[in-house]
């Protein structure tokens, strides 16, 4: 992202690091779901979810020699872990990691967006009812028309921007899913 034209909300959740931390909750889910099934020790899950977070610059150390990225953060994060380690990435594809993470990353900008969508509908809403007798020249194709008031013409902004909130949150909803079954 180019700095200055991102809010640093937004680029927070598309940085590196919160990747990093996104990969390391879901490797943590994943071992905690298996010793719910009891298939890996309790220990092993309490372990992986205590685990510091990945140091990024091991883990590009190690994807430097693997080639590989997540199988450079797998190897840290197992390393990190110590005794229970082995039960990181276990019965899982790198794609269940990065698609399932990056569905997460969406939902979280898209969180952000329903946020400023909310706050723009409001500023609107709330100027319409004080502009509601505020006269003004309507227009159409560019030329003048009906007199209309700025508050209607801001009321019709607001639902407008009211209608793509709930379609992004309808879009958010349809990326905040995962995979994980190897």
């Amino acid at each position: 992202m180019i700095e200055r034209y991102s809010l640093p909300e937004m680029a927070a959740v598309w940085s590196e690091a919160h990747r990093l931390a996104v990969w390391q909750e879901i490797e943590a889910l994943v071992v905690e779901a298996w010793a719910a099934e009891g298939v890996a020790p309790a220990s092993a899950a309490a372990a992986v979810r205590a685990a510091p977070e990945v140091d990024a610059e091991a883990w590009k150390a190690r994807e430097a020699e693997s080639g590989h990225d997540l199988a450079a953060f797998v190897d840290v994060l197992a390393a990190s872990v110590g005794p229970g380690g082995e039960w990181v990435h276990y019965g899982l594809t790198s794609s269940d990691v990065l698609d399932t993470a990056l569905g997460v990353v969406l939902a979280d900008a898209g969180d952000l967006l329903l946020g400023k969508l909310e706050a723009l509908f409001e500023v609107l809403r709330r100027r319409a009812l004080e502009h509601r007798g505020t006269p003004m020249i309507g227009r159409t194709h560019g030329m003048w028309a009906e007199p209309t008031t700025f508050g209607l013409m801001l009321a019709g902004w607001a639902f407008e921007v009211h209608r793509q909130h709930r379609r992004l949150g309808e879009a958010v909803a349809g990326v905040a899913v995962g995979k994980v079954s190897g």
